[in-house]
């Protein structure tokens, strides 16, 4: 605060004192990267979950899309990938052989069910059975569409037993829900992660990385969802699109995401980061090189 009854000899000296703080400030303000980092973590859920699943011939952000390496994409890295998730999912690597599981895990999502485990209560596996039942309207499971819209959100069981698992075992030997498994993985979860990835910048791990959150927060909009994850990370580091370190900013993606499954669910285990994803990450392994090793819930995990 300016004093008034200062006296005129001591103003040139203000007057410099004051050109040399402008020209040489203590706090020198954003830098460019704190700036494009401010403008992405801005962005809304929203707009980050339409620019992950809109369709190539929609978007301007193609040209990003088109020019990265394959990543995950690539046929053997995304074949590693469904070994990897199988592995925390159902502690198998052989995710073929795990179409018909169906199991509640006490964990408040309802029935959890086949490769990537979708869920009762938390819409994609109601979204499944809808879009598999438009082509094929007398499947097994078609019966059950009432009672999976009253539960999901819930983790209840009514009017699905006791006859909805062995329908979901028995839809599951037939090749064209097999097929439908697979076409809803890709569609709501490993294309947008894989996409929404490579347009921040993200190596193959990194991709992985936000495949394997976005399978178990879910793709949705909320706050507790792959999005919202995103946008908290976003908030303390800037992704390789933005200039930031894809170390860095991949070392708070995982300590955020661990915060987050043991803020919702603090009785379930975080080996799939601890023990998988953060081992990948110290290692500098961001091609996810094979052979690669790793542990789950006591169990240890090759491939060659």
């Amino acid at each position: 605060m300016k004093r008034p009854g200062i006296l005129l000899f001591v103003a040139a000296p203000v007057v410099a004192l004051v050109v040399l703080l402008a020209v040489n400030p203590r706090d020198p303000g954003p830098s460019a990267e704190t700036g494009k980092r401010t403008a992405v973590s801005q962005e809304s859920r929203e707009d980050a979950k339409a620019r992950a699943e809109r369709s190539e011939e929609e978007s301007e952000d193609d040209d990003v899309v088109a020019d990265a390496p394959p990543g995950l994409a690539a046929a053997g890295k995304k074949e590693l990938a469904q070994r990897l998730v199988s592995s925390a999912v159902n502690s198998t690597l052989d995710w073929r052989s795990t179409y018909a599981a169906i199991e509640d895990f006490g964990d408040g999502q309802g029935y959890t069910a086949g490769i990537i485990g979708f869920c009762t209560g938390t819409q994609d596996l109601l979204t499944l059975v809808e879009r598999y039942t438009e082509g094929h309207p007398d499947n097994g499971l078609a019966p059950y569409l009432p009672a999976l819209r009253e539960v999901n959100g819930t983790d209840s069981h009514e009017g699905l037993d006791p006859g909805f698992t062995a329908a979901w075992k028995a839809e599951s030997e037939r090749p064209a829900f097999r097929k439908a498994q697979e076409a809803e993985r890709d569609r709501s979860y490993f294309r947008p992660a894989v996409r929404l990835a490579k347009l921040d910048g993200l190596s193959t791990l990194g991709q992985f990385i936000y495949y394997d959150a976005m399978v178990f927060h879910g793709p949705g909009i909320d706050p507790d969802s792959f999005y919202g994850l995103r946008e908290r990370v976003l908030k303390q580091a800037g992704t390789p699109a933005m200039g930031g370190s894809e170390t860095a900013y991949l070392d708070v993606f995982l300590k955020l995401h661990r915060k987050a499954i043991k803020d919702k669910r603090p009785d379930v285990g975080t080996d799939r980061i601890d023990a998988a994803q953060r081992q990948f990450l110290n290692d500098g392994n961001m091609d996810l090189d094979t052979p690669l090793v790793w542990t789950m819930y006591g169990k240890t995990y090759r491939v060659e």
